[in-house]
């Protein structure tokens, strides 16, 4: 019944995912809870109750459920649905979570490690961790993963792996994926120096939202040196 629960959510028919999830959380379906905890998060098939919200995912976190556990770190973390901001419980949470699997988690433990929140600072375990979710494919971890590289925080400092993240972060459509690049290309780091495609990509970064990208840009067109 999970998996017609599922198709149906991915069909967008929210009635009948919310009747089969609703069903199933009641006979103590982990799944089920986090799914439904989800609808109700964002109000699909259903009005938004934080309150429901959170006895779900709790509920579900306590079967150690990896994306229950997951989605309660994010209210932990930005203080939100019906919690107080704690990073700690957030770190204990993720970390539960990328422990079981979880890419965003993995990235978001490494994030917070990087920093130290929630946690004591660890530069060699957030790179284990962004790792782990660079292997899975999440482009951000890529990135950073690239700027530890770059700068030898927790690895040695290796300007080919550096190019190599920043690759594929770029190769994502990643707009500080491209900036970051585009900065190698410039600078001739880990990679031959070359002008035309640091400004190329640039270019793709800002028009992928970057904001700093967007000032070099404007500035070169104001100075005359690009016509686009």
């Amino acid at each position: 019944m999970i998996q017609e629960a599922n198709d149906a959510y991915n069909a967008k028919d929210y009635e009948k995912a919310y009747k089969l999830y609703f069903e199933l959380a009641a006979q103590g379906n982990a799944d089920a809870m986090t799914s439904l905890g989800y609808m109700h998060q964002m109000g699909q098939g259903c009005e938004v109750n934080e309150e429901k919200t959170l006895e779900l995912y709790t509920k579900a976190a306590q079967e150690q459920q990896p994306y229950a556990l997951f989605n309660l770190a994010i209210l932990y973390e930005n203080g939100i649905g019906g919690v107080q901001h704690d990073q700690f419980k957030a770190f204990e949470l993720h970390l539960a979570a990328a422990e079981r699997g979880v890419p965003p988690a993995m990235y978001e433990v490494a994030l917070m490690l990087e920093r130290g929140l929630g946690c004591l600072q660890n530069y060699s375990e957030a790179a284990f961790w962004y790792e782990e979710a660079a292997k899975r494919g999440h482009l951000q971890a890529f990135n950073n993963l690239g700027v530890l590289y770059k700068d030898g925080l927790g690895v040695p400092q290796d300007d080919a792996r550096t190019f190599i993240c920043f690759s594929k972060a770029a190769e994502g459509g990643l707009a500080q994926g491209y900036y970051n690049l585009g900065l190698l290309y410039d600078q001739g780091v880990g990679c031959e120096q070359d002008n035309d495609k640091a400004l190329d990509l640039c270019r793709k970064a800002a028009y992928a939202g970057h904001e700093k990208a967007k000032e070099i840009i404007k500035g070169l067109q104001e100075d005359g040196k690009i016509v686009f």
